[in-house]
């Protein structure tokens, strides 16, 4: 990946790959939900998630390297926040995709014990 986001000399799965990667980590989704909410400290994040500060970090380190938050300096204090609205999207459409294989999941629930019933 490149220091400014994914790198546009890889095939275009690949890059979805890579995305995906950077997303694979609950910190990370949620560092994301909060910044969805609008920009945030270091301080902030920490104060929200259960991480030690290396761990966040780390992870702010990956979600800055897809390009996916933007950090920005000022003095002492570093605040980030979303670099595109298009992950709000991503992230409403996981949940979209979670409440629709949810509901799969009780309809065939309810199904399997209807079946055992008769």
């Amino acid at each position: 990946m490149s220091p400014g986001g994914l790198g546009m000399d890889v095939p275009l799965y690949q890059a979805k790959s890579e995305l995906f990667r950077a997303l694979g980590h609950p910190v990370r989704i949620r560092v994301l939900e909060l910044l969805d909410d609008g920009p945030q400290t270091v301080r902030q994040l920490l104060d929200a998630l259960a991480v030690e500060a290396s761990g966040l970090s780390r992870h702010l380190t990956v979600l800055r390297g897809t390009g996916l938050v933007i950090a920005r300096r000022d003095g002492n204090t570093v605040e980030y926040t979303l670099a595109a609205g298009e992950v709000t999207g991503l992230l409403a459409t996981a949940r979209q995709i979670l409440t629709h294989l949810s509901l799969g999941q009780r309809q065939l629930l309810a199904e399997l014990r209807t079946e055992r019933a008769s």
